[in-house]
């Protein structure tokens, strides 16, 4: 399952058809960063941007992959194909998913309107893992309506959801941490619909009063959308269709006003910067590997150069040696060192 494909264009069919095996080893080829994943991403083009992509984050313990699977339920009382990548901490032996939310969906699990997949962030900061823009392609051309990514809950650095997403609900629950709590994880900014899970609890009022107080607080130009907050019981369904109502309404805000479309070319724009950035580190790599790094660091230690310097000298080397003496695996992308 886990071996690349001999017949990308095959299994793209495959998903599209929806096969759920071709769409998990289309999703494997993202996660093993494929020298094939250029050909793969080009032969998702025709199908990119189809579908609603939500992200759900919060803290860990606030109920996101029990509001996740009451949403897909939701979704797909409407009919809708619904794609699910629940994003969990990496093992530190295996290096895959640690807690492997799909247990948490299994009333889905063979549901074939639903796919689900857990992803192991390996590390990757802000909540996410760095093959998700690419597994959302791979979702959207099997088909699905809309893209649940549910985030690894890391707390104050998980804002990184807000770059791959149309829209984002924050979730919170009462007992959890105050508002100065949330000013502080940056979630005010991010959040574009704010979910009280757990509101049968006591303080769900009180912590849906903060919010909207600090919510208040920002300054917003007129016909800016301003989040809802709003109370739900994930557990038995409580409040999720209003969750769903605020979703549409935000896609309809979004699409009217242009910031769909801003916010999806800067989700472009982030993408195209990790991948250059990542194929220059590959090649950086081969020159930090040989003994042209180790003397460049005594030369600084000595004094005879400065490490800015040094820094020049290894990328007027990655100017000579052009793209084709790039080492490792993966994406092979041409870059210009031109100005650099």
């Amino acid at each position: 399952m886990r071996g690349t494909p001999t017949d990308l264009s095959g299994l793209v069919g495959q998903a599209a058809a929806g096969n759920p095996r071709a769409v998990a080893r289309l999703i494997s080829v993202v996660e093993d960063g494929s020298d094939r994943l250029p050909e793969l991403t080009r032969l998702l083009l025709p199908s990119a941007g189809r579908a609603q992509v939500v992200g759900i984050t919060g803290s860990p313990g606030v109920g996101k992959s029990t509001t996740t699977s009451a949403l897909v339920s939701h979704y797909r009382a409407r009919g809708w194909r619904v794609g699910v990548l629940a994003v969990d901490p990496s093992s530190p032996f295996s290096g895959g998913a640690l807690l492997g939310d799909r247990i948490r969906m299994q009333e889905h699990a063979t549901d074939p309107g639903v796919f689900i997949r857990s992803m192991a962030s390996r590390g990757h900061l802000g909540g996410l893992t760095s093959a998700t823009p690419a597994a959302v392609r791979v979702l959207e051309a099997a088909g699905c309506d809309i893209v649940l990514i549910e985030t690894v809950g890391v707390g104050q650095s998980e804002i990184e959801v807000v770059r791959v997403a149309d829209v984002v609900l924050v979730l919170l629950a009462p007992g959890m941490g105050d508002g100065v709590q949330a000013a502080k994880a940056g979630i005010l900014e991010i959040g574009d619909v704010f979910v009280v899970n757990k509101a049968d609890r006591d303080g769900a009022g009180a912590t849906s009063r903060e919010l909207r107080h600090m919510i208040s607080l920002a300054p917003r130009e007129p016909g800016q959308w301003e989040p809802p907050v709003i109370q739900t019981v994930a557990s038995t369904g409580q409040g999720i269709s209003d969750v769903a109502e605020a979703i549409d309404a935000h896609r309809e805000w979004a699409e009217s006003h242009g910031a769909l479309r801003l916010r999806r070319v800067a989700r472009a724009r982030e993408e195209i910067d990790a991948i250059a950035v990542a194929s220059l580190r590959t090649r950086l790599g081969h020159h930090l590997a040989d003994s042209r790094l180790a003397r460049l660091s005594e030369e600084v230690v000595d004094g005879r150069t400065d490490p800015y310097s040094a820094a020049d000298e290894l990328l007027a080397e990655l100017r000579d040696s052009g793209p084709g003496d790039r080492a490792g695996s993966g994406p092979a992308v041409s870059i210009s060192l031109e100005g650099v």
